[in-house]
């Protein structure tokens, strides 16, 4: 069976949404909001599922692109929230995503290693243990100073004393989060973006369903379920305010910024954890980048476009370099990205809300559940927990989550494929790195990016000079994985919008001509959409970099 988001599905989709009486809605189209839809779906229940802008247009593309425990609460003692999030990193490796989850290693280092290496060490062979019998990621261990300077040359050996190694993994959060939705649409779901909720329908005091926005063409019309969940991140309140629901929880933003700079800018050959004064801040290995964040601040401004400032900036840079060799500056930097937490805090005296270990379950009504918090690991137990919350109201038996054994479209076989990768390479007639760029990202569906190429050279090269994304790999973004402008592609289907210096602008263009017959653009609307990517791109930076001229010790207009 074949799951594809393109124009002709959407259109569909809308028709099937303003028809259809359907078990479950859910509202929001990140990373809780389609592992709901899928949990629904692979229950048996009917399903809907829209999305105001983008698959994981908000946080779910702006994370720290780790799928891990959190080391950091075990200081906290929440062993219950650590044990939870290892086995789900355990199974996205090994059953669940193994084609977009990868491992990746960190380096602990210590300046004191005679107070600090028995401590980090029993964190660590705790932190080990508490993921359960499944060990598919390797087991922390100690690096003394010499090897430590063979793998990290880059740190500054005169404030560093050798350190721990331990293993988390990584995955492209974006891409992740669309997968997720295409696994949910194989499974039965209708699945929709760009259609807003703009009320809640009523039946006395029930929730019988939403009132909808076509944000592309306008139209108004109505989706009627059984029950609607709520799985909007930091947009929650709004939705609970205009819809006049009174929710047993609140939701305010912290603000997370990261940072992109060359691989060449740092002598590493394994991440890097530290901890500051306020947090952690990782030093992420990301293709032929480094990402390097995050920050944790409150944020009150727009949830559309939260932006970095220079301050942001500077505790990023000074931060890592109190322990790297070669100091970065603000020329260093590739690409910025920032991203809204849903912080949540239960309302004193709420009957209707659950707290289960960082997320929050609310059923503030019949026929109404929300859920908010939580992170991006453990987005599985959320949408199991919330769809949990649904089914009371659906007055029938309804079996219980087996998320646990689906893996996402393309995991299937991605393990034995990676071992031909010679063969296919010889099949397809490409390189063997073209392959396994396809198979990171596309799994066993890797051929049906081939296959759209249809063997054309031009397709199969490179978007642009030093990028691996291919040109087919743009057009796919939009007849498969559901694009729809240029920030989608760029942003989203690849990441091109922090991995160049420019962000993408100058293919921006080239872009919209691969995608503009797709979605049945004019001449006058491609140009509107290359202005409006330009303008995404300048409002980040201009906020974040000193626009310093080019004479200034090195450092690149922004302007």
């Amino acid at each position: 069976m074949k799951s594809v988001f393109n124009p002709a599905q959407r259109e569909g989709a809308l028709t099937s949404l303003a028809e259809t009486q359907f078990d479950l809605l859910v509202v929001g189209g990140g990373v809780s909001g389609c592992g709901t839809a899928l949990d629904a779906a692979t229950r048996g229940l009917k399903v809907a599922m829209i999305e105001v802008n983008d698959f994981a247009s908000g946080t779910s593309s702006r994370s720290s692109k780790l799928i891990h425990g959190g080391l950091r609460y075990l200081e906290q003692y929440d062993f219950k929230l650590v044990r939870e999030a290892l086995k789900e990193r355990e199974l996205m490796v090994s059953r669940i995503a193994p084609h977009l989850v990868s491992p990746v290693s960190f380096l602990y280092p210590l300046h004191e290693p005679l107070k600090e290496r028995g401590y980090v060490g029993a964190g660590l062979m705790l932190y080990d243990a508490l993921r359960g019998r499944e060990h598919v990621l390797p087991s922390h261990r100690h690096v003394s100073v010499k090897r430590m300077r063979q793998i990290a040359p880059g740190l500054r050996p005169d404030v560093l004393r050798g350190g721990v190694l331990y293993y988390d993994a990584q995955v492209d959060d974006a891409r992740h989060t669309m997968t997720l939705a295409r696994t949910a649409s194989l499974y039965g779901a209708t699945i929709a973006t760009r259609v807003e909720c703009i009320d809640l329908l009523r039946e006395g005091d029930a929730v019988v369903g939403a009132k909808v926005r076509d944000v592309e063409s306008g139209l108004i019309f109505e989706i009627r379920s059984t029950v609607t969940a709520l799985a909007a991140g930091v947009w929650s309140d709004g939705l609970h305010e205009r819809a006049g629901v009174s929710p047993g929880y609140s939701v305010t933003m912290s603000k997370g910024v990261h940072i992109t700079v060359p691989g060449s800018a740092i002598a590493l050959e394994t991440g890097v954890i530290l901890k500051t004064d306020v947090s952690v801040l990782f030093i992420i290995p990301w293709k032929n980048e480094w990402i390097i964040g995050t920050t944790d601040t409150p944020w009150t401004g727009d949830r559309e476009n939260p932006l970095a400032t220079q301050e942001d900036i500077s505790y990023l840079l000074d931060q890592a370099n109190l322990v790297l060799l070669r100091q970065l500056r603000e020329s260093d930097i590739v690409g910025i990205f920032v991203g809204l937490r849903p912080l949540v805090a239960t309302n004193q005296g709420s009957p209707t809300t659950k707290i289960s270990r960082e997320h929050i379950v609310d059923h503030p009504l019949a026929g109404l559940v929300s859920v908010a918090g939580g992170k991006y690991t453990t987005y599985r137990i959320m949408a199991r927990d919330l769809v949990d919350a649904a089914v009371g109201d659906l007055n029938r038996k309804v079996p219980e989550s087996c998320t646990e054994e689906i893996g996402l479209i393309g995991a299937d076989g991605v393990v034995a494929l990676r071992n031909r990768v010679e063969l296919l390479a010889q099949e397809h007639g490409v390189t063997q790195t073209l392959i396994t760029h396809l198979l990171n990202r596309y799994g066993s569906r890797f051929e049906e990016v081939l296959d759209l190429a249809g063997g054309d050279q031009v397709m199969l090269s490179a978007i642009a000079p030093g990028l691996e994304y291919l040109r087919v790999e743009i057009l796919y973004a939009v007849l498969f994985e559901g694009a729809r402008s240029i920030e989608d592609v760029l942003a989203r289907r690849t990441r091109i919008c922090f991995e160049i210096a420019d962000g993408g602008l100058e293919i921006a263009l080239d872009v919209a001509g691969l995608i503009a017959g797709v979605l049945g653009w004019s001449d006058e609307r491609l140009d509107r959409e290359v202005s409006l990517y330009s303008k995404l791109i300048s409002s980040q930076r201009l906020s974040a970099l000193r626009p310093l001229d080019s004479s200034s010790d090195g450092l690149r207009s922004v302007s």
